[in-house]
């Protein structure tokens, strides 16, 4: 059985694309093919269900499109059709100075000072010069590489100098 937590989301599938059992995938990290990895992993009704890649190909910088192994018509890909894609952390190609922020989705936050478990990442605001962390609670923390201090991927924490009254905003 596949953990949340051993997985992070990539992206989400779209449409399908003619009768063969093409898919559209919407991503936000190109791991699957950094890593050429073997499959991927859909949200399905809340169970995490592994399919593998037949083939793939990008239409632009964050959309591709997937045929799936044992999905052969666009009935069985109309199924499919919104569900979130996740890819296994174990598989992921990243380490403590190369991760990407959607990686980091779940991760806590630690307050390099004082060692204070703020909160956990919810999503990141990377829309604007200015990246944001968005916790769990709703508060949001400047994710600036200058105020990271330590990102350990083991324990899924990242540490952080915290501007002076940033929490009580």
């Amino acid at each position: 059985m596949i953990k949340r937590e051993d997985v992070y989301k990539i992206g989400k599938l779209g449409k399908t694309h003619g009768v063969r059992g093409e898919i559209s995938f919407l991503f936000d990290d190109d791991v699957f093919d950094r890593t050429d990895a073997d499959y991927l992993v859909f949200d399905i009704d809340g169970i995490l269900v592994p399919f593998f890649l037949e083939e793939y190909r990008f239409k632009n910088d964050s959309n591709a499109l997937l045929k799936l192994d044992g999905i052969d018509t666009q009935e069985q890909a109309q199924e499919l059709t919104g569900c979130d894609v996740y890819f296994p952390r174990k598989l992921a190609d990243s380490d403590n100075d190369n991760i990407s922020w959607a990686e980091i989705i779940g991760y806590s936050v630690i307050d390099a000072k004082s060692k204070q478990d703020i909160g956990k990442i919810a999503s990141v605001d990377d829309n604007t010069i200015n990246i944001l962390f968005e916790l769990e609670d709703g508060k949001l923390i400047p994710a600036s590489e200058e105020l990271i201090e330590n990102i350990d991927t083991k324990r899924h924490q990242i540490e952080i100098n915290l501007p002076e009254g940033i929490l009580d905003l």
